[in-house]
């Protein structure tokens, strides 16, 4: 009796195990294909669009101030220290200026030497004036003489025919007129002489007068090359930048080479942030965009600022050199240079302090939006439905249409909508991008339940597929 009722036992057990296994089994046939999903909403809310980039604190206006002087020359004083706040004209800074000295002073000599000589050519020619005005008035002179004579001669002439004076007085009258003629002559060769001496003194005075416009020329040049010896301030501003020390040698810069830093002034009244942005965000930045920066070395502080410089060249991420410089074709990372001006810049702000801007590109007000997760893309051919045997359809072996084949591989940009307990496929038009969510223009309405991961999930999914929200939140991991 005993042994009979232990093999009821398990023959009890094992119909119970069976039962369990085929119930399992069932249950997992009739699930079978169902894909588990979480889901999300479309909501309208307050959407902005923030492009991020990084950079450093630059003063709008600065300059790097170099060597002036025609050769390598020594610093012999520094005037200023780093820090120090700089009127324009304002002396900085004295290089070796032995030489400089020595020809200015030499050229101011030459200088002084041509002015003399203009001076004494101008006195030669001021007495040749006077001689050829002398000499002109004799002419004057001498003439009205001759034509006296000839009138006395010429009624003494009609007397003598008359015989009503003697010959000897005739005689005189003739020789007296040939006298005055004689004068006359004497006279028109004295001006010629004077005219001839003026011209000289007037050449010799323009030529004077080039060799003194020639060593104030060079006076000119020489003092230039001197003032090169002495770095003033080109603005207002603070000296940021002080790399070198008195003793030191400078050298000018040249032909592909620059020469030596001096020192650097900054107008510290403008500042801004210069930022590289990515090249596929810079088409949304425009000018006079809002954005927030912030420091590394000043945390929990944000200044304001606006969109002031968009650069038009792409700079190559790895290099910083402009694209169009690069001598070989490139398909690595480009950034763009953007400037944004802070609006109240404060004390703390130095320049070549790291920041990060958020630039607001756009901003909405009760938009549509959905996760941006949740936005992926499929073929056209993709979405087509199986049919309902589940059993590929054979096509006869013909030449394939490619008109169709090209549009079969179209690919649309959409979401998974929940629908019944399938997930169904929705053309989406997108609009402004946010941090999290994305807006949505078209093929969507408020309300509309959407899926939202997993990631696998949304990437492999089909249209139509039956599917399973648990949208349950797993607990963390505990960690020891």
């Amino acid at each position: 009796m005993k042994l009979k009722r232990k093999w009821k036992i398990w023959l009890i057990v094992i119909g119970l195990l069976v039962v369990t296994v085929i119930a399992v089994m069932a249950k997992g046939y009739s699930q079978r294909g169902i894909v588990v999903v979480q889901t999300g909403r479309v909501v309208r809310q307050d959407l902005t669009s923030v492009v991020t980039a990084s950079g450093e604190i630059k003063p709008k206006n600065y300059v790097n101030i170099g060597s002036n002087a025609m050769l390598p020359s020594r610093i012999t004083d520094i005037v200023v220290k780093e820090g120090d706040r700089v009127r324009k004209g304002q002396l900085l800074a004295r290089s070796e200026s032995v030489q400089p000295e020595a020809d200015v002073v030499a050229q101011k000599a030459a200088v002084s030497s041509a002015e003399s000589d203009a001076t004494a050519a101008e006195s030669s020619l001021k007495a040749a004036d006077e001689s050829l005005l002398n000499a002109q008035a004799t002419i004057e002179r001498t003439q009205a003489d001759l034509e006296q004579s000839k009138l006395n001669y010429a009624r003494a002439e009609e007397l003598y025919k008359g015989k009503l004076i003697a010959k000897q007085e005739f005689d005189t009258r003739r020789t007296d007129t040939d006298s005055k003629a004689a004068a006359v002559r004497e006279a028109q060769a004295h001006y010629a002489q004077s005219k001839a001496m003026r011209d000289q003194s007037a050449a010799q005075l323009a030529a004077s007068q080039r060799r003194v416009a020639a060593a104030r020329a060079n006076l000119v040049r020489v003092s230039d090359v001197l003032e090169k010896t002495l770095s003033t301030a080109p603005l207002d501003g603070m000296v940021t930048n002080l790399p070198v020390r008195v003793g030191e040698t400078v050298v000018p810069g040249i032909q592909n080479s620059a020469g030596s830093l001096i020192m650097t002034i900054a107008d510290m009244s403008l500042i801004t942030a210069e930022v590289k942005v990515d090249e596929t965000d810079i088409v949304n930045v425009a000018l006079g965009q809002p954005a927030d920066v912030t420091v590394d070395a000043i945390p929990n502080k944000t200044f304001k600022g606006r969109v002031t410089e968009i650069g038009n060249t792409a700079i190559l991420r790895s290099t910083g050199l402009a694209a169009s410089q690069s001598a070989i074709s490139s398909q690595e990372a480009k950034d763009f240079k953007v400037v944004i001006a802070i609006d109240n810049p404060s004390g703390e702000l130095r320049p070549g302090l790291s920041c990060t801007a958020k630039v607001t590109t756009a901003t909405r007000k009760n938009a549509l939006t959905i996760p941006i997760q949740s936005l992926t893309v499929r073929q056209k051919g993709d979405l087509e439905p199986e049919p309902k045997d589940g059993k590929p359809v054979v096509q006869a072996a013909t030449k394939p249409d490619p008109a169709a084949e090209k549009a079969k591989k179209e690919e649309i940009q959409g979401v998974f909508a929940i629908q019944g307990e399938k997930a169904q496929y929705r053309k989406v038009e997108t609009g402004i991008t946010g941090a999290t969510d994305i807006e949505v223009l078209t093929g969507l309405k408020d309300g509309d339940e959407i899926i939202t991961g997993s990631y696998k999930v949304i990437r492999t999914l089909r249209n139509e597929a039956k599917v399973k929200v648990d949208n349950a939140v797993k607990a963390p991991a505990k960690t020891d």
